[in-house]
């Protein structure tokens, strides 16, 4: 089991009652009023602690290994889904899943990046860092998508984008360039949610939406704490200091426009109560698709378009 560092009072408090419990069932020393008033401390607590976490802490709680990954919302959401593989020029991305699903009565394309739960798995899925491959088999299903006159669902979830040198001979850069010019202006209902850590290009270039949702503990930046603390002060030790400046957080990137709703967790995280989330998860996508339905293409592409066109403005004095 892992246990985050803010979380370790918790579990001394939890290890604690249990143990009064447990005696309780061999030999009485605590009534059930007490019992009980130890249980409402134990909720005080944790109330107080997970309303006032660093973003440091945030960032530990989107990274946590039980964190619910983009299978698991297919899987869970999904009545019906029917996967397809390749980009139909080079190979099948791993990293990035596609396919048809259908949500209560309403069909979906729907588009995520894996990352893997075990040692196995997540090297198959790269550890969730797309090739350019992942990003055309993507560009493929959105095609599908408007041809067929299908909403389409991103569910991002990376570090970023693939790295290596292999990656950049295929073209990394170009093909993310290809895939934000084609969402700005795909002729269909885009729904984007971030739903743990959405980092650089490797999150954007499935992230174009009509509405962009954002888990309350994910993050969205321009680059990891780690990755912006070893640029600016030569020091990867200095995540914590990034993360606060970097202003990544749900709340943050609301007010700046950035996304346009914050999708609730559990109290802790989304690991902590799975069928929560994923109920919150679904009223998000039923709720934005009853708002876009009805807006005519042409409206919905040029409101998304100046959505976009919005996000960075400023004023000189």
């Amino acid at each position: 089991m892992t246990i985050l560092a803010h979380e370790k009072e918790i579990l001394e408090f939890e290890q604690t009652i249990e143990k009064f419990k447990k005696q309780n069932s061999k030999n009485s020393l605590l009534s059930n009023s007490e019992i009980e008033k130890l249980e409402s401390k134990l909720n005080d607590l944790k109330t107080k602690i997970y309303s006032n976490l660093t973003p440091w802490q945030r960032v530990a709680i989107c990274r946590h290994p039980k964190r619910p990954h983009s299978y698991d919302y297919i899987n869970n959401l999904c009545q019906e889904f029917e996967e397809f593989f390749g980009d139909r020029t080079f190979k099948d991305d791993r990293a990035i899943i596609t396919g048809f699903g259908k949500i209560n009565s309403q069909k979906y394309v729907i588009i995520g990046i894996e990352r893997g739960k075990d040692t196995d798995s997540r090297v198959d899925r790269n550890f969730g860092m797309p090739h350019p491959e992942g990003y055309r088999k993507a560009l493929r299903a959105m095609k599908l998508a408007e041809k067929f006159n299908l909403p389409v669902i991103t569910l991002i979830d990376t570090q970023g984008a693939y790295p290596g040198l292999t990656a950049e001979e295929r073209g990394q850069g170009a093909i993310i360039a290809k895939n934000l010019f084609e969402m700005a202006k795909l002729e269909t209902i885009i729904i984007s949610i971030i739903i743990g850590e959405g980092c650089s290009g490797g999150a954007i270039g499935i992230g174009i939406g009509d509405i962009v949702g954002m888990l309350e503990h994910s993050y969205y930046s321009v680059i990891s704490p780690e990755g912006c603390a070893s640029i600016l002060w030569k020091d990867a030790k200095k995540n914590e200091l990034a993360a606060s400046i970097l202003k990544m957080h749900a709340e943050n990137l609301l007010e700046y426009g950035v996304i346009d709703s914050i999708i609730k967790e559990p109290l802790g995280g989304a690991h902590k109560n799975t069928s929560l989330c994923f109920e919150n998860v679904l009223n998000f996508i039923e709720t934005s698709f009853e708002s876009l339905k009805n807006i005519p293409t042409e409206k919905l592409v040029e409101n998304r378009y100046q959505k976009y066109r919005k996000i960075g403005e400023f004023d000189t004095i």
